[in-house]
């Protein structure tokens, strides 16, 4: 069964740690789903991973015809069937059965935002009390520090 890592920004904003974390997923060799809600958000993701340092090229896309080749997908309304690795951003929604068939999950919030931060203590308590393993991260300084582990 997966778990659930919950990331809490409040050092660096979400354009900055995703690449971060997408490094660590796929370093694993899994294959990376990352759901958001807003087609603008994922599109200026899209940008921030073509236009990121040349020694730290992310092979990925955009959801749309050639999905099954693309080893990190940015989509909204996307099945996380056929990934090892589903990270959530801008609040979007993962299911305790997704969580159990991937690698892992990610659920990505900025912690300056009220609405995301009370969206994510939600995600938490639901998926907590379906008997998910769930991991809360906060960045300290840069760095990514585990303050709670649940199940």
């Amino acid at each position: 069964m997966g778990a659930v890592y919950f990331y809490h920004l409040t050092d660096s904003p979400l354009e900055d740690a995703l690449p971060q974390i997408l490094d660590r997923a796929r370093a694993q060799g899994w294959r990376v789903l990352v759901r958001g809600r807003r087609p603008a958000l994922l599109d200026r993701l899209d940008k921030v991973l073509w236009n990121g340092p040349e020694d730290s090229f992310r092979a990925h896309g955009l959801a749309g015809t050639q999905d099954a080749d693309q080893p990190i997908l940015l989509g909204a309304d996307i099945a996380s069937d056929g990934f090892d690795c589903v990270i959530s951003v801008d609040g979007a929604d993962l299911t305790p059965a997704e969580i159990a068939s991937a690698q892992r999950a990610c659920i990505m919030f900025d912690g300056h935002d009220g609405d995301a931060l009370q969206h994510a203590r939600g995600q938490w308590k639901s998926l907590t009390g379906a008997a998910v393993a769930a991991q809360y991260w906060a960045q300290d300084d840069g760095r990514w520090i585990k303050k709670a582990e649940a199940g």
